[in-house]
């Protein structure tokens, strides 16, 4: 994650995964990991989210394709489709604001949480955070992926 932040910290793309495995049939969007928000949240200068969903790569490198196996090598002529979407904007300010009058949760057990941001962000007002901007990411990623679906069927 440093190394992820150091990337943005220059500017640079950062191409992250936040559904934290690689899908191989054409389910929903599954809950996104907050590894991605985090970074939006800690980036000196708030990055542009452009979401992106692809389908077809199943295909390419199949799970079980030989004997039960993946393939050794990506398999070629494989049908892939990418849609790329309109940018997803975040009032950060506006969304750490609202954050921070979430009441304290004792009942969550410490996994590695900052005790409190240099926002004045307790461990409840993150984890509310993060899942508030991981949902909108998911959203968007949810309609490309209807979107490349009903493509499909036309």
């Amino acid at each position: 994650m440093n190394e992820a932040l150091e990337v943005l910290s220059t500017g640079s793309w950062l191409h992250s995964f936040p559904e934290g495995k690689v899908a191989q049939d054409h389910q929903p969007i599954r809950r996104l990991k907050w590894g991605t928000a985090s970074l939006i949240v800690r980036a000196p200068v708030t990055p542009i989210v452009l979401p992106i969903v692809h389908t077809g790569f199943e295909k390419v490198m199949p799970e079980k394709s030989f004997f039960g196996r993946r393939p050794p090598l990506p398999l070629c002529g494989k049908d892939i489709q990418i849609i790329v979407g309109e940018p997803v904007d975040f009032d950060l300010a506006g969304l750490k604001q609202v954050a921070a009058m979430i009441p304290q949760d004792t009942s969550f057990e410490r996994k590695g949480w900052p005790t409190i941001t240099p926002e004045g962000l307790d461990e409840a007002a993150q984890r509310w955070l993060y899942q508030k901007m991981s949902d909108k990411i998911q959203s968007a990623m949810e309609s490309l992926r209807k979107t490349l679906l009903n493509s499909k069927q036309h």
